[in-house]
């Protein structure tokens, strides 16, 4: 499958049902990256012993030891790692074990250098960091693939090892020869014929005619902009291309006979992967998290990543499998985590779904680029403050065990799709500044903010089981998403849609007639022109009767919208859209033809979450509050205490103390109750 497009879920129930076993077998998982190869023999009885005095059950080993594995073409050292494994399997560790090809050895660059990147400008990247290959290049996917057969060929069996994680955090592009030559392929099965794909990429426009698939090249640099078509599929293609990458080591390791789930971490809203197309593909979706502790909304921007781990699965439980002890290295100024903070970032992902939650990596890198990147166990060892938080968090989640396999019961969906998201972002938009991660951030914090469990769903997705659907921003509706939101207004679901959609088609180019073209009749309203708005904004006037919010502006951009049958609720009060259009509702469907102020999108989402209830009514500013199955999670990411009515009698699982109606959360803590009927 090549569109782009989610595809069909294709591994088995019982594969997937692995990690399930796993999670009821061990409860909550919790450890970390492991790379024992960078330390002497001596140190791993040590890593054990601490390992298990902070309750650590699952570690990843080998993600970046290929050329420890192989220091030569066809060597193979093993000893290292059977002792590894035996040791941790001896001390109650379950392994997840990573074939090692996200980092070839040098000798693969110097022998075959067309394995190496190319980048935009020409220039071929050098070996001596990580993700130093061109997914494209034969002679790096069989290398891959003959590490990964015969690791799995060895391991597939051994009793340690629970999981497979091929490679490490797929988004490498290139752009050279390699690439050029597999994009030609990979147009050629999507278009069929050369006439094909100039009438889909209008090839008109600037003389860009080709005369055949091999004229083709990737969007390399150029004298100015580049036809949105061709980095469009460039997109896709990237994506699928990495993906194939994933499937060719998946499939070896299932030839060798292993029954372990297989996954791979992915980067919630990452730019080079289609994550709907990808989520098929892995038996339990994997996701990395680094939120920054010195922006104060990061752990509302991290809810938002975890709901789409959560979608990414069809609300199945997922893993958490990166994350930071304290500080990382790789930002201009690096903000350490407390403790404390650590814990909730953990406990966030719990709540959000998680069955796992883990850590690069176990101990602190002496040496090399990640050196100052914290560690569960730091570089001053085990008595530290660090430590002690990481034995703190171990205890928790082995309290938590009773959420093992529940789920969190969304009835508001938000719609995002990777390619719209391609689409939408390319250069020569009536305005660079407006972001569709901004928008879908600021969307889903009014929802967070209200302790509303949301999914993430891409177009055309099944909508008929929630209440609410919002679109911040989707640049690209096909027919199919359009019918589906039709079908759920039709069926009671409440819509809010947001500027700046269904603006074009799956080639990126602008569906002609007014705005939005494949919404205008759902909307009841449609558009002649979209207009950048000045950088203070324009003031927007309700009509009477309407809730007035305090500021009351609309900014970034805006849409030269008329009312075709639509009640009009807001209009622009200055500039030349004055008297416009600027909010409208069409029965069950609310239409925003700016992007408004906080106050005016929490005033039009409360009209229509009305009747939604949140976890906990009206939780206090900073109390993050979710339900997953029979708990309720209460974090409070604030700096004054919380206090919320509960219901009475429930038993908090990290203290075991009962509740009276009222709980009080300290800043920085967290509560998990669970109503405990007595017979």
């Amino acid at each position: 499958m090549i569109t782009g497009a989610r595809a069909p879920r294709t591994t088995e129930l019982a594969q997937g049902d692995a990690f399930a076993r796993l999670c009821a077998d061990r409860g909550l998982l919790f450890g970390g990256d492991y790379n024992p190869e960078q330390w002497p023999r001596e140190v791993w009885q040590e890593d054990v012993a601490l390992m298990e005095r902070a309750g650590v059950t699952f570690v990843t080993v080998g993600v970046f030891s290929w050329s420890t594995l192989e220091p030569e073409p066809g060597a193979r050292e093993w000893a290292w790692l059977d002792e590894v494994l035996d040791l941790l399997h001896g001390h109650g560790i379950a392994v997840d074990l990573a074939t090692p090809t996200a980092s070839p050895p040098p000798w693969l660059g110097i022998l075959h250098p067309e394995t190496l990147p190319v980048d935009r400008d020409g220039v071929r990247l050098a070996a001596g960091s990580r993700n130093q290959f061109a997914p494209s290049a034969r002679a790096y996917r069989d290398a891959a693939l003959r590490i990964a057969t015969d690791l799995a060929e060895r391991y597939a069996a051994h009793p340690a090892v629970r999981m497979w994680h091929v490679g490490n955090e797929f988004g490498q592009v290139d752009y050279g020869d390699e690439a050029a030559r597999a994009f030609r392929a990979w147009l050629r099965e999507k278009y069929g014929s050369i006439a094909a794909l100039n009438e889909a990429w209008d090839t008109r426009v600037w003389s860009q005619g080709y005369r055949d698939f091999d004229d083709i090249v990737p969007p390399r640099r150029a004298p100015y902009l580049l036809n949105p078509a061709q980095t469009l599929d460039f997109h896709r293609f990237t994506s699928d291309e990495l993906r194939e990458c994933f499937r060719e080591q998946r499939d070896a390791i299932r030839r060798a006979g292993a029954t372990q789930p297989i996954t791979t971490n992915l980067m919630g809203f990452f730019p080079l992967v289609d994550g709907w197309s990808w989520a098929g593909d892995l038996d339990v979706i994997a996701d990395d998290q680094y939120p920054d502790p010195a922006v104060p909304d990061s752990p509302q921007k991290v809810a938002l990543v975890q709901d789409l781990a959560r979608s990414l699965g069809q609300g199945r439980p997922w893993l958490l499998m990166e994350q930071a002890a304290s500080a990382v290295s790789w930002r201009p100024h690096n903000l350490p985590k407390s403790p404390a903070r650590m814990r909730l970032d953990s406990l966030q992902a719990i709540a959000r779904g998680a069955d796992g939650v883990c850590f690069f990596q176990w101990r602190q890198a002496r040496a090399g680029a990640e050196r100052f990147h914290s560690a569960m166990l730091p570089h001053a060892g085990a008595d530290t403050d660090a430590f002690r938080g990481v034995e703190r968090l171990g205890a928790d989640l082995a309290r938590l065990r009773p959420v093992v396999g529940s789920r969190v019961d969304a009835r508001v969906a938000i719609l995002f799709d990777w390619q719209g998201w391609w689409a939408g972002s390319e250069p020569a938009r009536p305005t660079m500044r407006h972001d569709t991660i901004e928008q879908l951030e600021r969307w889903h914090g009014a929802l967070w903010r209200r302790g509303i469990a949301t999914d993430i769903v891409p177009p055309g997705a099944d909508l008929s089981r929630y209440e609410v659907v919002l679109v911040s921003h989707s640049y690209v509706i096909e027919d199919d998403a359009a019918d589906r939101l039709r079908r759920a207004a039709a069926a009671g679901a409440r819509l809010v849609i947001g500027p700046f959609s269904g603006v074009a088609d799956a080639h990126g180019a602008i569906l002609t007639g007014r705005s939005p073209v494949p919404l205008r009749d759902l909307i009841g309203a449609s558009g002649e022109e979209w207009v950048g708005l000045p950088d203070d904004g324009v003031a927007l006037s309700f009509r009477p009767g309407e809730p007035v919010p305090t500021t009351a502006r609309a900014s970034i951009l805006a849409e030269r919208l008329r009312t075709d049958g639509a009640e009009v609720l807001a209009t622009f009060a200055e500039g030349e859209l004055a008297g416009r259009p600027a909010v409208t509702r069409n029965d069950r469907v609310w239409y925003l033809a700016a992007v408004v102020s906080e106050d005016v999108l929490a005033a039009v989402l409360d009209a229509a979450l009305a009747g939604v209830s949140g976890a906990v009514p009206d939780p206090p500013q900073g109390l993050e509050a979710v339900r997953r199955g029979d708990a309720l999670f209460l974090l409070n990411h604030g700096d004054a205490a919380a206090d919320i009515e509960v219901p009475s009698g429930s038993e908090d699982l990290l203290t075991g103390q009962r509740t009276s109606r009222r709980a009080t959360v300290a800043p920085g803590e967290a509560m998990v109750l669970i109503e405990r009927r007595t017979t």
